[in-house]
């Protein structure tokens, strides 16, 4: 696209191909053997080769090599970025940070580049479809949390790729960021194939009360928290508050694909 001579206003058309949806695995698993299948998702991702793919070990070199080759060359080459340690060290930071808020300034540091770069190189990670960008919701009340962003990965696999670490959920201290990356990619898939028109955002105050997902769609807002276990649904007080009219729902393994339906 970068290479595109003149402006293509009015004649074309722009198709996002994600890693397949839950939707797409739908059409050729039962409900049975659903639940196993996702376990596998929140490890190793729903890139279309893996279907063809049998051996974990196999599906693991595999997501190496997307990384260390593949991906990796096409973001260097995007605008000729020679340094590929500091883009795959910051790559990983995210990663550790998956569902949390971002900060730009301690990313560089923690990196030993600027805040400019750090914001440029994510920039180029949104161009190539590795991460996405949630920003945070407000209407003004002066507790909640604007600034800072949460960002994700369009894809399970690649996240753990980088963090170097395939064991299975149970056996792992972060089930919750997979959970939590799984269900923002899938449902950002879920709105653009149905071609809805809604704004995401994460809710959160300084006093530590949050939401994870909110979308706001034709002046209505959704929140949604994401649990691997459905607890009762509690209801941040200042949310409810702040935003009577408003709808909580909890998402678990339990009523996700009906969500994402």
């Amino acid at each position: 696209m970068n290479l595109t001579g003149e402006p293509l206003t009015g004649r074309k058309h722009s198709f996002i191909l994600h890693p397949l949806s839950v939707r797409e695995y739908a059409m050729e698993e039962t409900a049975l053997i659903r639940p196993d299948r996702l376990m596998q998702r929140l490890i190793y991702g729903n890139y279309p080769e893996l279907l063809h793919i049998e051996e974990n070990k196999s599906k693991q070199e595999y997501l190496n090599e997307i990384v260390s080759s593949y991906m990796l060359r096409d973001i260097l080459s995007f605008e000729n970025i020679r340094n590929s340690e500091k883009v795959i060290n910051l790559l990983r930071l995210v990663a550790f940070q998956t569902g949390g808020l971002v900060s730009l300034l301690e990313l560089g540091r923690q990196i030993g580049i600027s805040k400019n770069t750090v914001e440029k190189y994510l920039d180029l990670l949104s161009k190539v479809f590795v991460l996405f960008k949630i920003e945070g919701f407000s209407r003004n009340l002066r507790k909640e949390i604007t600034k800072s962003s949460k960002w994700y990965f369009y894809d399970n696999g690649i996240r753990n790729a980088l963090i170097a670490n395939f064991n299975m959920p149970d056996l792992r201290s972060d089930t919750g960021q997979l959970w939590e990356n799984f269900l923002a990619s899938e449902r950002l898939k879920h709105q653009q194939y149905k071609r809805l028109k809604i704004n995401n955002f994460f809710w959160r105050t300084y006093d530590h009360q949050e939401i994870d997902w909110i979308e706001e769609e034709s002046g209505n807002l959704h929140g949604f928290e994401f649990k691997m276990k459905n607890r009762r649904e509690i209801i941040p007080a200042a949310w409810k508050k702040a935003y009577p009219s408003a709808s909580y729902r909890i998402i678990s393994p339990e009523n996700y694909f009906e969500w994402l339906g």
